[in-house]
């Protein structure tokens, strides 16, 4: 009887040892043949981890190397989740939020992931960084990374544009120039122990290769003089918005560019949608008289007028189909010089109707009005001119005095350029090179003649007649003394509801100076400057300021 219980129980354990023997071959062959490969790459990841090195944004320059853009560096906060206890985790979740401003339910979601690295929080500022680090909480790290600095905050905030956290250009030459801005990241793997302490021994490294750097025509002192005026002036006239273009006539570089309202690159995530448009390139408008340079110019080119020439302005009032076209003074007879120092609609639209509207859309054409300046900025439109096929009978009497067609200022700062030029349009742009960190040369960019818009006698007719706007015409206030000015103002109705306003305008004026050899061309524009509303009264002083201070800046440089 003892026998056979003996027997009964020494089977049973041998069964149980041979089923536990056959259950563990049966795992040990499933799992050296058919999850070898699932194990093998778990345990490649567990002590073996790649950390990708961020490369150095390129630097943005205005044309002396003065900075516009560049890297700080910082340090950006991470977590081992797998590494923290529950009481880690607990004390991060108390005190984070309130030192880095994040949601609770957003930390918790991290810090509960089954993983070794996750972000909690890039690039803080240095204050932020130390008081998370005097925590000690386990499982919390930093590397350290680049973040994007722009000095002069908003300076030249439309044209520099800025880049996001992860350093990629999001607006402006940071977007237009990506690719040569952000450099190659790289990449290091870095071997861990069991219990996941980092080894400092590397498996594989390939380092970063940093971006280049872009060299500006900006004048960093240039923009500053014309960011200074065009806030002053758009605070006193309680503008909607303002613009302003400054460029070397000879070459096509922008000096300065600025719009209102405007923003802070360095917190470009809290600005307005409207504030960050660039309104000198994305944004058209009907300019108003200082579009009369076209009839003016191509009157004289065609020898259509002399500039003696006697015109009728019909006392102030002048039939155009079913519309009377009206001067702000009524004028009798005077000269066609007379006509654009006081900017007279009537006189121009004679002039318009003498010339044809074939004759006259072939010069708007010609100032490259209605087409790209392709500038090297983002968003640039074209504007709008009609074809004389598409002309209403009253078109003739509404384009020539800047009515019925759209434009940037851009176009009408390298119009009144092109007569600055003898004539000559050139094509503008903000980019002068791009450089390496050894300051050697990856790229230029020369200036490029676009086109002849008129002969070099009759750019200095023009130029004599636009320098008589300023001297006895519209455009006193923006006379310098010591320095002969040529200009020409614009005050134009806006657009309400399909009908023109009666309250409602954009003020411009566009000039060079000196006359006899323009080092700046400039164009200021106004949307909705009240009560004064004149291109004379608003724009002219802002064009006047600006010029005389750059060249005195200029030439104080060459001393």
């Amino acid at each position: 009887m003892n026998f056979r219980k003996c027997s009964f129980r020494f089977c049973s354990v041998f069964l149980v040892i041979i089923l536990t023997l056959l259950y563990f071959s049966y795992k040990l062959i499933w799992i050296q043949f058919f999850r070898r490969t699932y194990l093998a790459d778990r345990a490649e990841k567990q002590h073996n981890y790649g950390v990708i090195l961020e490369p150095k944004r390129g630097a943005i320059f205005d044309r002396y190397m003065r900075p516009l853009a560049l890297n700080i560096s910082v340090e950006s906060l991470f977590a081992n989740p797998r590494k923290m206890r529950p009481k880690d985790k607990e004390k991060a979740l108390r005190v984070l939020p309130g030192i880095l401003n994040l949601d609770e339910a957003f930390l918790q979601d991290r810090l509960n992931r089954r993983k070794y690295f996750i972000w909690l929080s890039r690039k803080l500022p240095k204050q932020l960084a130390q008081e998370v680090k005097e925590l000690e909480i386990p499982g919390l790290g930093f590397i350290k990374e680049s973040k994007r600095h722009y000095p002069g905050q908003s300076l030249a905030a439309h044209v520099i544009g800025f880049a996001g956290v992860d350093n990629r250009g999001l607006e402006g030459l940071e977007l237009l120039y990506d690719d040569f801005l952000k450099g190659q990241e790289g990449w290091s793997q870095v071997i861990r122990d069991a219990r996941q302490h980092e080894l400092l021994i590397e498996k594989a490294y390939i380092p970063p290769k940093d971006g280049f750097s872009l060299v500006l025509t900006i004048d960093e002192m240039i923009q500053y003089i014309a960011e200074t005026a065009l806030e002053e002036a758009y605070i006193k006239h309680n503008a909607k918005a303002a613009s302003i273009i400054v460029m070397n006539p000879q070459t096509g570089e922008i000096l300065a560019l600025a719009n209102r309202p405007t923003y802070d690159l360095s917190w470009y995530d809290r600005s307005m949608a409207e504030s960050r448009i660039n309104r000198s390139v994305a944004y058209v408008y009907e300019p108003g008289s200082v579009f009369k340079i076209v009839a003016a110019s191509a009157a004289l080119e065609e020898g259509v007028f002399d500039e003696e020439d006697k015109i009728f302005c019909e006392n102030g009032a002048y039939r155009i189909a079913n519309n009377i076209l009206h001067d702000y003074h009524s004028y009798g007879t005077i000269t066609f010089r007379e006509v654009f120092e006081y900017s007279s609609n009537i006189g121009t639209t004679k002039v318009a109707q003498k010339l044809g509207p074939d004759l006259y859309y072939k010069y708007a054409r010609r100032f490259r009005f209605g087409l790209k300046t392709r500038v090297d900025l983002v968003g640039e439109v074209d504007g709008w001119v009609k074809a004389p096929s598409q002309w209403s009978k009253t078109t003739i009497g509404a384009m020539p005095i800047g009515q019925e067609v759209t434009v940037t200022p851009l176009q009408l700062v390298c119009a009144i350029a092109s007569i600055a030029n003898d004539g000559i349009y050139m094509k503008p742009f903000v980019v002068k090179y791009i450089k390496d960190n050894n300051d050697e040369l990856i790229k230029a960019f020369q200036p490029v003649v676009l086109d002849r818009v008129v002969s070099e006698n009759t750019a200095r007719r023009v130029k004599a007649i636009l320098n008589g706007v300023v001297n006895k015409g519209t455009g006193k206030r923006a006379r310098i003394e010591g320095i002969e000015v040529a200009g020409k103002t614009g005050t134009a109705q806006k657009v309400v509801n399909g009908r023109y306003s009666d309250s409602k305008f954009y003020a411009t004026f566009i000039g060079f100076a000196p006359l006899e050899d323009p080092r700046l061309a400039a164009v200021v524009v106004f949307d909705e400057p009240h009560p004064n509303h004149f291109g004379g009264t608003v724009a002219a002083p802002v064009f006047r300021d600006v010029v005389l201070n750059s060249l005195k800046y200029l030439e104080a440089t060459q001393d």
